[in-house]
């Protein structure tokens, strides 16, 4: 039954109480704070204030990531938006549900200096747009759009225009249910086709990726059916973590020797990945092998490589589907992971021994880092050229505790994701790894939203003094990589002075000194690895 009247910015926030969000980040502005403040006065919910627009997209981002329901942020009209571009690109390019209360100039006043086309400026990042179309449609406009963020993935943003906001409406709870139970892969020729090239390998490899990390168990049953290893994508990493034929992340991450297991493999079966270039190393890793491919969306079948044979279905339920087949047709497991050595899976190429005085050895400090900081943790990484040794080197428990802000190829996306990734799980500590440049750009605007909210948080930041990528295309053509070389502050000082504690490491004494905090922190740690430019390893990709 209709409530009593109401007002509409109160039926907004009631709203989103409605779809069971109890957290909302954002940084208020004339066309959203009134419904912020019923939100939390009246609804009892929680406000995360931003120091920046784009980080509330980011940290819901994270939050929706870490949380699996969906995340909310607002921000007001006009440059608030602009300021979302990148976090919403960020965030459609991932494929991660979440919602954006966005304010918007009124109709009636179009001389506003802030006044902008919003929905051509959502158009752009590829993120959904959900106009309030009457104060008295905006209970349904608001359910219409988390049910467009499941359903499709990706960030929507709901467009309220500021002049509504006063007006009176009957509130009406409204919650549409999103129907996702997977499909069962329906008999057929391609299903018979890919039983066929399954059960005829002599060397299959099993890799899933971000669209079947809730398939664990049923790629385990069929891997182990079929002996044959367990790979990743880099979204997956960690699924598979403690299984004996673990060879961790498929394609340019892989260590030496996963990557000689895969160059000897004759068949690769793909559960929930779009077997993106770096997967597949631009191909060459798939090459003269029969490809398999399972996705439960079909946009994302054949979108960087054409398989041998594709299934539009469910990764569990097909994995259990094809395992029964080869049960019935009896065909005996191939045998392939008796060939390996297990223990060389996984290892990647030790550090150097020694690296220049003042600096930390990167390679050594990541592997004792691994070593020292919890093991039950969330890890978050910004991007640069630091971050694939991260990837590789640095372990999480499973992938949704694994967060990659790599989508849109920005920086500084990083800090941001960790603190919505901290809200979302309070009982464990989230660790960021960002570079120098990312940290400035949208690091330390944050750090002391970290420190408010008094957050389990361990910043390391990978300083080289330089924008690592740029700096490495001017070495490889005799330049001068002056230009992308800078004197930043120092890190350990500044997070010292935003409220945390900052430790700098240039030497084997004060790495140990850094690594002895970790486990003493009462506040949020931020640990500044002071590294050689020259001596920072090329990415992985």
């Amino acid at each position: 039954m209709p409530e009593a009247k109401t007002l509409c910015y109160q039926s907004i926030a009631r709203s989103v109480l409605d779809h069971g969000v109890d957290t909302m980040f954002g940084l208020m502005g004339d066309a959203n704070l009134f419904m912020v403040d019923d939100f939390v006065r009246d609804g009892g919910g929680t406000f995360v204030p931003a120091a920046y627009e784009g980080s509330s997209v980011l940290m819901a981002l994270a939050y929706s990531h870490v949380s699996g329901s969906v995340g909310v942020a607002t921000v007001t009209h006009g440059p608030a938006l602009t300021n979302c571009v990148t976090a919403l690109t960020e965030g459609a390019r991932g494929h991660i549900p979440m919602v954006l209360l966005a304010g918007d100039t009124a109709v009636m006043n179009p001389q506003n200096l802030q006044s902008i086309d919003q929905r051509e400026v959502v158009k752009v990042t590829g993120a959904g747009f959900e106009q309030v179309r009457a104060p008295q449609t905006a209970a349904y406009d608001v359910a219409h759009a988390f049910y467009r963020a499941r359903v499709e993935k990706r960030p929507i943003v709901v467009n309220m225009p500021a002049d509504f906001m006063w007006q009176e409406v009957e509130h009406t709870k409204t919650v549409f249910p999103t129907f996702t139970a997977p499909a069962m892969v329906p008999a057929g020729d391609d299903l018979d086709e890919a039983v066929g090239m399954i059960a005829s390998a002599r060397r299959p490899v099993i890799l899933a990726g971000g669209g079947a990390v809730d398939a664990r168990d049923a790629l385990i049953r069929l891997a182990d059916r079929l002996e044959a290893p367990l790979a990743t994508s880099l979204k997956a990493k960690g699924l598979f973590n403690d299984h004996p034929y673990n060879m961790d992340i498929f394609g340019t991450l892989s260590t030496p020797a996963a990557y000689d297991l895969i160059a000897k493999a004759d068949c690769i079966v793909c559960f929930g990945t779009s077997l993106h270039h770096f997967t597949t190393d631009r191909g060459k890793l798939l090459k003269g092998k029969r490809v398999v491919q399972v996705n439960d969306s079909l946009t994302e079948v054949a979108k960087n490589f054409h398989p041998d044979v594709a299934l539009v279905a469910d990764a569990a339920l097909t994995a259990d589907n094809i395992l029964y087949w080869l049960d019935e047709a009896e065909i005996p497991p191939s045998g392939f992971t008796r060939e390996l050595d297990r223990a060389t899976l996984t290892a990647h190429t030790p550090p150097r021994s020694s690296t220049k005085p003042g600096f930390a050895n990167y390679i050594a400090a990541l592997e004792q880092l691994e070593a020292a900081l919890p093991k039950q943790r969330i890890l978050t990484t910004d991007g640069g050229r630091f971050m694939t040794e991260v990837w590789c080197r640095i372990s999480a428990p499973d992938p949704r505790s694994f967060l990659v802000t790599a989508n849109f190829g920005s920086i500084g996306l990083g800090l941001q994701e960790a603190i919505g990734a901290g809200l979302a799980d309070r009982s464990r500590p989230v660790v960021l790894f960002t570079g120098d440049g990312g940290f400035m750009m949208g690091g330390i605007n944050e750090f002391n939203t970290a420190v408010r909210l008094k957050q389990d948080l361990i910043v390391i930041v990978a300083n080289d003094s330089a924008y690592g990528a740029e700096h490495i295309q001017f070495i490889d053509r005799n330049m001068d990589p002056a230009l992308t070389e800078f004197e930043w502050p120092s890190f350990a000082a500044v997070a010292t002075a935003l409220g945390g504690q900052g430790l700098r490491v240039d030497s084997d004494e004060t790495l140990a000194a850094a690594l002895a905090a970790i486990p003493k922190r009462d506040r949020p740690l931020l640990i500044e690895l002071k590294l050689d430019p020259t001596d920072v390893p090329r990415m992985r990709i």
